[in-house]
């Protein structure tokens, strides 16, 4: 009979996982070997828990004072001198911050810390941690990149006590941790990286920051799904959550503000990743339209929104015979069951025959688009193409398409058309009652023409000319 899991018990030191009786492999994370038996927990017995209501209460260490007395000077961001860095976090670092950047491998973050580093020593020292390449490697990037600066410290440790010893030494203004999962702290039971090494390690770099009011950055991983990896109390811990993302073959790359206690988090930020570093881009739009001489069948322009940014990027379609008995449906950048829900919906309810077709979609530049705006786009593309009807140059679709073959509403259309109409844009499809601005707030009529459309049929015939 197995043991009750109020004993002892067994817990992975890899991810945490807890079972009742002993395995050799955990069933959480597939490790092997990492299964060990746990401390049972001590039991407080009654006439403790009645000495605990009759201890005597320990004084303050500072007065509670009226929040409006409060001195809020100190909590004041410090900008970081990458514009688009400070978008993201509200104005820049905020002395005593505990901040978590995550992103995949080779995306891009040790290089924007190391720049983000440089600029900050300015005004200060900055420690530079790294547990994960050695210093002589960090010092090239720095050299390839311009990020040598006389109070950027730099340390090859992993090992925890050491760097605080390091933070005692330099006393510096700023400390990044590059990466959080390569720290292990001495006494604690668990591999760096595991559950119970992440968690003490976070919490000790977290209380020092709080006590010095030093910032703090550190370096997370990301799991397969791309959400942060370790344990959950990791995002708890910190005060700003930050992803770092961006298709590798792409040199865009994309900040965002996933938790933030100090600033906004629907902000992004946007760096062009070169050979010499990251360059912010204060004015992406462009990047993802490409450049026809000709209206090409299979391409229609939307405009969606990153944040408070709104991006116009271009959609493009190919339909063609398919020699398979399961039609090809491929796509780039887009997400496929949407595209496929469309597909469905263009054949139900606008009847194009698209059954026997293989279906390729994809977006121009590398840039993801996944918001339910995209979905007018795409059903213009795929209709273009398959009937082999140009887009007229000028034209813009933005709108969410319904089972029922409606469009419907979105959020932030007139910051939509305004950035279309700043890109030379004078047509937009957009859905009926939409409240989509046909003046400017300064009297003056829009160069832009709305046409409002209610379902898809009207909305292919608006934009080909032609009742599909």
């Amino acid at each position: 009979m197995a043991k009750s899991s109020a004993g002892a018990g067994y817990r992975c030191t890899e991810c945490g996982w807890q079972s009742a009786k002993w395995s050799g492999r955990c069933a959480e994370c597939q490790a092997w070997g990492t299964v060990q038996e746990a401390a049972a927990p001590r039991l407080a017995r009654p006439g403790i828990r009645a000495a605990a209501a009759h201890r005597t209460v320990a004084p303050a260490s500072t007065p509670a004072v009226p929040i409006g007395q409060v001195d809020a000077t100190e909590a004041t961001a410090r900008p970081t001198g990458m514009d688009e860095l400070d978008r993201v976090l509200g104005g820049g670092l905020v002395p005593g911050a505990v901040l978590l950047l995550a992103g995949e491998p080779g995306v891009g973050k040790s290089t924007l810390l190391l720049e983000t580093g440089a600029l900050a020593a300015e005004s200060g020292p900055v420690l530079y941690v790294t547990g994960e390449e050695s210093a002589a490697q960090v010092r090239l990037r720095a050299d390839r990149i311009g990020a040598v600066s006389d109070q950027l410290f730099l340390a090859a440790e992993t090992d925890l006590d050491v760097v605080l010893g390091h933070v005692d030494h330099v006393q510096p203004r700023l400390l990044i941790i590059d990466s959080v999962q390569t720290i292990a702290a001495a006494g604690v039971e668990g591999v760096p990286g595991g559950v119970t090494q992440v968690r003490e390690v976070a919490a000790a770099l977290t209380a020092v920051a709080k006590e010095r009011s030093l910032t703090t950055i550190l370096v997370g991983h990301v799991t397969k799904d791309g959400s942060v990896a370790g344990p959950r109390a990791l995002e708890h811990l910190v005060d700003v959550v930050l992803h770092f993302d961006g298709d590798r073959h792409s040199q865009l790359r994309m900040v965002r503000s996933v938790k933030n206690r100090y600033g906004p988090t629907d902000e992004v930020g946007c760096f062009d990743l070169g050979e010499y570093g990251l360059i912010g881009l204060p004015d992406p739009s462009g990047l993802f339209l490409s450049q026809h001489r000709e209206p090409v069948p299979g391409t229609c322009v939307t405009v969606t929104l990153e944040g408070r940014r709104p991006l116009p990027a271009e959609v493009q379609a190919l339909v063609g015979f398919s020699a398979l008995d399961i039609p090809r449906r491929t796509t780039s950048g887009l997400d496929g069951n949407r595209v496929g829900m469309v597909l469905a919906v263009l054949q139900r309810r606008a009847g194009l025959k698209l059954g026997k077709q293989d279906v390729y979609a994809a977006t121009v530049g590398g840039v993801r688009l996944t918001e339910p705006s995209v979905d007018l786009a795409v059903a213009v593309a795929l209709a273009s193409s398959a009937a082999n009807l140009s887009v007229p140059h000028g034209v813009v679709a933005i709108g969410e398409v319904g089972l029922a073959g409606e469009v419907r509403r979105v959020a932030g259309l007139p910051r939509r058309i305004a950035e279309a109409e700043r890109m030379g844009f004078r047509r937009v499809i957009v859905p009926a009652a939409s409240g989509a601005p046909l003046e400017r707030a300064d009297g003056l009529s829009h160069l832009m023409q709305v046409h409002e459309v209610e379902d898809i049929r009207q909305a292919l015939s608006a934009v080909l000319g032609a009742d599909l």
